[in-house]
């Protein structure tokens, strides 16, 4: 759910606290913004600003400028907002009763004729506004009381995905058993492919893919919703590009799925379940570097190879397998440049 549909709107009473707001949504990386008509504050290069009467928007990026607000609280009044909408039109929504269903309705019936933005009265709303029938109204401004609400509304967005992936081919040199230990079992609200997973290693420096369960074994049926992603020390790609250590994993957060060279996706964390079982350690040269990821030994536990999706049952030294040169220095997750050796 990305930002870019979302336009903040201030609500703090006075001018010193909606700017308070401004502030913290810039550094958050917020550029649309609508502010009440004959409000003093003023937007900043490449920011959009529009402007709130009692029955309109302003909005000056648009021909013509003006959107009409509608109030609506029941079937009969959406059906009869949405047959004045001209095509190529917009109309903003308030939602006075339901809002989620009435949504989905509206949606359906929209299609590619006009635009439908809807009003949002705190950030719980937003996944329902951007979510709904998997498309979502075309704009959501949603009304921000302080500058912690701007956290909490960050939250429940997802940033721009981490583009230009550094993947390569890298052979594995031992396969060793390592003991009993915890393994992070990362269970999502989505469904995967065979050949999605999580990229994950000891050093960021770089991560291997671990692909999902959505195929199973002979004695155990598919998770396709799920990823035996390591040992609990280990490193996971974030969707936002930063990393974290597979036992700080929550469920909600927003973790990068996809398969060696292809798209990426955000998806969320809906359980972890962290359990005693036999590891292995793959080492792997990359460069002049010896990595390693700490893995179930089990026959649904599988890495991306060159050729296939390899189990940690049948991994052989000389089999090269996908993952990705990443930033080695980080702090809190994220990249920093300094001096930095992991082993």
């Amino acid at each position: 759910m990305s930002r870019e549909r979302v336009t903040i709107a201030p609500t703090a009473p006075s001018s010193e606290a909606r700017q308070a707001i401004l502030e913290r949504a810039r550094r958050r990386g917020f550029r649309r913004f609508a502010l009440p008509e004959g409000d003093a504050l003023a937007g900043l290069p490449g920011e959009e600003v529009i402007f709130r009467g009692d029955d309109h928007l302003t909005v000056p990026s648009r021909s013509p400028p003006t959107v009409g607000v509608a109030s609506v609280g029941d079937a009969d009044t959406l059906d009869r907002l949405l047959r004045q909408i001209p095509v190529g039109g917009a109309i903003a929504v308030e939602w006075t009763g339901d809002r989620v269903i009435p949504l989905e309705n509206a949606i359906s019936v929209v299609g590619n004729r006009f635009e439908l933005w809807v009003f949002a009265r705190n950030a719980r709303e937003i996944p329902g506004a951007l979510g709904a029938l998997e498309r979502g109204a075309h704009r959501v401004i949603v009304a921000v009381s302080s500058p912690e609400a701007v956290d909490e509304l960050e939250s429940t967005l997802e940033g721009p995905l981490p583009t230009g992936l550094d993947w390569t081919l890298v052979p594995v040199t031992s396969i060793r058993p390592a003991g009993l230990g915890d393994r992070v079992l990362v269970d999502t609200t989505s469904l995967l492919d065979p050949s999605d997973g999580l990229l994950v290693g000891s050093a960021a420096g770089f991560l291997f893919h671990v692909a999902s369960e959505a195929v199973g074994s002979r004695f155990s049926r598919p998770r396709p919703f799920r990823v035996n992603a390591g040992a609990a020390h280990s490193y996971v790609l974030m969707a936002d590009g930063t990393t974290r250590y597979l036992s700080e994993l929550e469920p909600g957060d927003a973790v990068l799925v996809g398969r060696p060279g292809g798209p990426v996706r955000s998806i969320r964390v809906g359980r972890l379940k962290i359990e005693r079982r036999p590891l292995v350690v793959i080492t792997a040269r990359q460069g002049d570097m010896d990595r390693t990821v700490f893995l179930q030994e089990a026959e649904s536990v599988r890495v991306s190879a060159e050729a296939d999706r390899i189990a940690t049952t049948d991994l052989t030294a000389g089999i090269r397998v996908h993952g990705v040169r990443a930033a080695a220095a980080r702090h809190l997750g994220r990249e920093v440049e300094e001096t930095i050796v992991e082993r």
